[in-house]
């Protein structure tokens, strides 16, 4: 039986751009994984008529649909009740579920109000799913080859509800199972990857690959269809060699790991330690490192010298050079990379100064002009960057960068 699934997101604070809708794009790959074919994402507000007339044109279209937001408590959360409007059925109150719930008020000591009785309410014959997370359950109503998947909109309840009880359901009802990697690339564009793997990428049946690009990273998508994963991984292993034999070094990871845990683990290998010193991203590239548990082991100190007082005073940076140079140069960078490391006594340095705008930039260091400066022992090295864009893109782009140059240091491909 093919399956094709809708996605739709309810809510009007979503319509106002008040959040971004992150539940549809991890739905999507959900779905992707299990066979299930998406062709349509649908956004409506919290009202009952358009919300109903939603319905109807999803169940045109598609044979499941899933919805995410307004199982809530307060009077614009209609999700549950039209979706039971929808399929002619009554709400019905699960005196468990509302026992639960009262509990679940008291040991947190919030006062338990009439109104959050209607989470406890549930359409006839649907089946419950529970939210380990909060207070909102969801539920899954099926009829007539129609699947109606109920879940709530805090990512935080509903990724683990649609793990532990929406996936059983879905994974029942797909005959074919698509199973993916997904290889992470620093320092190629997508379209020069393209480019490199375009025969491969013309020429696929199964597996599939795409290429993408994400967070200033690119991403490989490697999607065998297969009865188990034992045997898509037979499926895509030749496929994934081959990929990695012509990106090489650029792969930072095969597992989805992110480059901040690759860069841990190559330090911890090695048996080094690092210190860092930001000027322009004030922190950025430190705090992506500190994102990664054990990083304790390995990260020894860090410093946000950004005026040229602290770049001499803590760093050591000599005077001479920032008076010949300036603060963004590739002289003022190695100083900085060598200064942070030897006052912390760690094996690694690495350093961050640049022109983030949007002021301060002139013909000759515009805006956008970047230097990463990295020390490893007695090796120096250093890297001149341009970018365009805004003050936050810049420096995002710049903590990318920063931490493939220091992976990419650690493995010897400077």
């Amino acid at each position: 039986m093919s399956l094709n699934a809708e996605i739709l997101s309810i809510g009007t604070e979503l319509l106002l751009g008040e959040i971004v809708n992150t539940n549809a794009q991890y739905l999507s790959q959900q779905l992707a994984d299990l066979g299930i074919s998406v062709y349509y994402q649908t956004v409506v507000g919290d009202n009952r008529q358009r919300l109903l007339k939603t319905f109807g044109e999803a169940f045109e279209r598609s044979n499941i649909v899933i919805t995410t937001g307004g199982l809530g408590s307060t009077g614009d959360d209609l999700t549950k009740e039209t979706g039971a409007e929808f399929f002619g059925k009554k709400l019905v109150m699960d005196e468990d579920l509302l026992a639960e719930l009262k509990a679940h008020f008291k040991r947190s000591s919030f006062e338990f109000t009439k109104n959050n009785e209607k989470q406890a309410l549930m359409p006839e014959g649907a089946q419950f799913l529970k939210n380990d997370h909060g207070t909102a359950p969801g539920c899954c109503i099926s009829e007539n080859g129609k699947m109606l998947i109920l879940l709530p909109g805090p990512p935080v309840e509903m990724i683990p509800m649609f793990e532990n009880y929406a996936l059983p359901i879905l994974r029942d009802k797909s005959d074919i199972k698509f199973f993916s990697k997904r290889i992470k690339i620093l320092g190629v564009g997508e379209s020069k990857a393209e480019m490199i793997l375009k025969d491969l990428i013309d020429s696929q049946t199964n597996p599939t690959i795409a290429p993408y690009a994400a967070s200033g990273e690119l991403a490989i998508r490697v999607t065998a269809s297969a009865v188990d994963e034992a045997e898509a991984d037979k499926i895509m292993q030749p496929i994934v060699d081959e990929i990695s034999k012509r990106l090489g070094s650029n792969i930072f990871s095969f597992d989805d790991s992110s480059i901040e845990e690759a860069i841990v683990e190559l330090l911890k290998q090695r048996g080094y330690t690092v210190s860092i010193a930001e000027s322009c991203t004030g922190g950025l590239v430190t705090g992506r490192l500190v994102n990664c548990p054990g990083v304790s082991d390995v990260l020894k100190e860090a410093s946000i010298t950004y005026s040229n007082e602290a770049k001499e005073k803590r760093l050591g940076v000599k005077a001479e050079t920032l008076e010949a140079h300036g603060a963004v140069s590739k002289e003022t960078a190695i100083e900085m990379a060598v200064g942070v490391k030897n006052t912390s006594g760690t094996n690694v340095g690495l350093s961050i100064t640049g022109v983030a705008g949007p002021g301060g930039g002139t013909e000759e260091k515009p805006v956008g002009l970047v230097y990463l400066g990295l020390c490893i022992n007695d090796k120096t090295y250093v890297k001149e960057l341009r970018y365009n864009g805004d003050r936050a893109k810049i420096r995002n782009r710049t903590v990318s960068a920063a931490l493939d140059f220091l992976r990419r240091g650690l493995i010897d491909e400077l």
